[in-house]
């Protein structure tokens, strides 16, 4: 009992301290993703806010971390700016229909969550998952680049000198020690990024060294910092924003485009979540989870979200493992808002931007370098291809193809396996014996396999080892059929599987003449009834 209360107690401290680590990261990225999406820095920090206390209160995948994402940021920037141009300037309705768009996006997951569509991430190959991490591995390094520019006379240019030189040395002091830490055995437990930021922010505020910090940040983005008040929900957005079809007809595809990108990146961390730890999580719930939380942040004036997968590793890598992390990460941001702002603006972007790279570092799948030479060319392709295409477009578009092209070299593998055995019985009835799948993809290489012309009277087609695995197996059957009887040929069909015998005799009356009902053969038995053959069965002869 006593072991039991301390490694719970033991699980709250990671937890909590682990979650503290987690809302100084998500500080930056929700400001930055918010000026991305060309609305204010608070828009930004209150969808981190609300999507993760509520994701990580009724989620399915517990310490996972949800906020605003680069990846859903860079599709509202053009739906805030043509909802910008419906009305005044100074209307500022592109930010409306933004948060419709957002309660929108939630609906539809939700309504994914509801109709079990979370399943279907199961169906996603690994090349495509390890293309995916290393894709996004690759972004999270990228935008981090952008914290060695700074703002001159409105541009953006790379740090020279002292100001490059201190980056680079917090950077890399934050990196040695997250590195370091862990390797000191009295150490071992504490929460090496929490620490590496505290020493950091601490080094720079007493030695006074002029370097980037949050409060900089912020103002180099137009914005006017940290300091805001509890979200409240945003009642104008109905008020300014008619509710009729044309506004649908606007909003409906962006929505549609924020659901799926979300979802997907969302159930993709968790399969990583569910990797590093060893545990399963519930992918439906968190669809529902996902969109009752964009629900509420459209309501309460936030971007919406979802999973964010270099906090999540942070929260992990951590030892956040409940749920109390991620709430303890979303209450400790809105703190942070509302009584810490001052104190928050003065942490160096360059002990942020070290966490991240320790991140970057331990996200990235190194082992798909090793194992290049031992997979299949198409996989090593297709694991490139969903990395470079997640650096240049976005995941959806990356995961979608990478799983499209995966599904196309497994029917193209698999058609290649059909085979027809031929041989002549002494009455002269020729027998094709079938092996290997029949399917859309091997329709073609098993028409081949028959000579309609110079075939015998007297055709059998013999199926007890192929499978018949769609409708256009079916209906490539069924056309064989008919070209041997045009030919007035006798043709006979035996062993196919009682499924695919119900679908022809619904297809047409002639295959009841066509298809052998009483076939004797135990092995075709032993396939369609097992229970009559307890045995295994290699201790039936055949």
């Amino acid at each position: 009992m006593t072991e039991f209360i301390t490694k719970r107690v033991s699980n709250v401290r990671n937890d909590i301290l682990s979650g503290i680590t987690v809302a100084l990261a998500l500080v930056p990225e929700a400001v930055a993703f918010a000026f991305v999406a060309g609305v204010d820095p608070l828009v930004g920090l209150y969808a981190a806010f609300m999507i993760g206390l509520i994701t990580s209160i009724f989620g399915g995948r517990p310490g996972m971390i949800s906020g605003a994402t680069g990846a859903l940021a860079v599709v509202m920037v053009s739906l805030v700016a043509e909802g910008n141009t419906m009305g005044n300037p100074e209307e500022n309705l592109g930010l409306y229909y933004l948060f419709l768009t957002v309660m929108l996006m939630g609906v539809i997951q939700f309504l994914a969550g509801v109709l079990k569509l979370g399943k279907f991430v199961r169906l996603i190959p690994h090349p495509v998952m390890m293309g995916f991490v290393n894709g996004l591995a690759i972004v999270i390094f990228l935008s981090q680049l952008g914290m060695f520019k700074e703002t001159i006379r409105g541009e953006k240019v790379w740090l020279q000198g002292n100001a490059l030189y201190f980056m680079i040395g917090l950077v890399a002091l934050t990196m040695l020690i997250m590195w370091g830490l862990p390797k000191i055995k009295a150490a071992k437990k504490l929460p090496e990024a929490l620490i590496a930021i505290l020493v950091v922010s601490s080094i720079a505020i007493f030695a006074g060294l002029d370097v980037a910090t949050v409060g900089s940040f912020i103002k180099d983005g137009g914005g006017e910092g940290l300091k805001g008040g509890f979200p409240v929900p945003v009642l104008e957005t109905f008020s300014n924003i008619p509710l009729n079809w044309a506004t649908l007809k606007f909003i409906f595809p962006y929505a549609l485009i924020l659901a799926a990108i979300g979802l997907i990146e969302s159930l993709m961390t968790l399969n990583l979540i569910d990797d590093l730890t060893e545990t399963r999580g519930n992918s439906n719930r968190e669809c529902m989870a996902q969109g009752g939380a964009n629900i509420i942040t459209g309501l309460f004036g936030g971007m919406g979200g979802c999973a964010m997968i270099g906090q999540s590793i942070i929260n992990i890598k951590g030892g956040g493992r409940g749920r109390l992390s991620g709430i303890t990460a979303a209450v400790f941001l809105l703190m942070f808002i509302l009584f810490a702002s001052s104190y928050i603006e003065q942490v160096p972007i360059a002990a942020l931007v070290g966490v991240m790279f320790m991140v970057v570092i331990g996200t990235f799948a190194w082992s798909s370098f090793r194992i290049m030479n031992k997979i299949p060319k198409t996989d090593v392709f297709v694991l490139i291809l969903v990395s470079s295409l997640t650096v240049i477009f976005d995941l959806a578009i990356a995961v979608v193809s990478g799983v499209i092209i995966s599904a196309l070299v497994f029917a193209w593998e698999n058609a290649k396996k059909i085979r027809a055995r031929k041989r002549v019985k002494e009455d002269g009835t020729k027998v094709y014996e079938i092996w290997g799948p029949l399917f859309f993809g091997s329709i073609s290489a098993f028409n081949s396999k028959f000579d309609v012309k110079n075939d015998p009277t007297s055709i059998e087609i013999d199926f007890i080892e192929a499978r018949i695995s769609d409708h256009s197996a079916i209906e490539a059957i069924f056309a064989l059929v008919e070209k041997y009887q045009a030919a007035d040929k006798k043709i006979t069909l035996k062993h196919l599987s009682e499924d695919c015998k119900v679908l022809l005799y619904k297809a047409s009356p002639i295959f009841t003449e066509v298809i052998e009902e009483d076939v004797d053969d135990p092995r075709y038995h032993l396939a369609a009834n097992p229970e009559k053959f307890p045995k295994p069965l290699k201790e039936y002869q055949f």
